[in-house]
């Protein structure tokens, strides 16, 4: 019998847009995420709170959770789009990672984006239809956490 090549799937496409953002420096944090597929259509999001920790703690956090839920969607060619400029020129290599509560978030994306088939970060500006989306996502989560926290009271 000749060789049977096993089911070939065509790649996944997938756009990841996410932001983190933290009410102090280090305060009350959040990430929040917007995935859209290779048409630029919005097929999931997700936000969470963080607890304290600075900005670019949150920032990775909101990286590592939605490069998660792409594996988990079978993503195999994505984009990563960000605000922060810190976190992608670290992980373009550019900057180094100085901070020893970056490192192991940061070793952790890297291993992540090196999951994938291509992988792609870009620096975005904050002005981006979907960074404004996640960024609005991160507030909302923040100001929930406030409000039960205070109706705790």
């Amino acid at each position: 019998m000749g060789f049977i090549p096993e089911r070939i799937f065509p790649a996944m496409k997938l756009r990841l847009f996410t932001d983190g953002g933290s009410r102090g420096n280090p305060g009350d944090s959040a990430f929040a995420f917007v995935i859209c597929d290779a048409e630029g259509r919005e097929v999931g999001s997700g936000s969470d709170y963080l607890g304290v920790m600075t900005n670019n703690e949150a920032e990775y956090r909101g990286l590592l959770a939605g490069l998660k839920e792409l594996g988990r969607r079978g993503g195999t060619e994505v984009e990563v789009f960000m605000d922060s400029e810190l976190v992608i020129k670290q992980l373009k290599g550019q900057y180094r990672v100085k901070a020893p509560n970056l490192f192991p978030l940061y070793k952790e994306a890297v291993d992540l984006l090196e999951g994938f088939a291509s992988a792609k970060v870009t620096h975005v500006r904050r002005e981006n239809d979907m960074i404004v989306k996640a960024d609005a996502m991160v507030n909302w989560t923040l100001d929930q956490h406030a409000l039960a926290r205070k109706l705790r009271k």
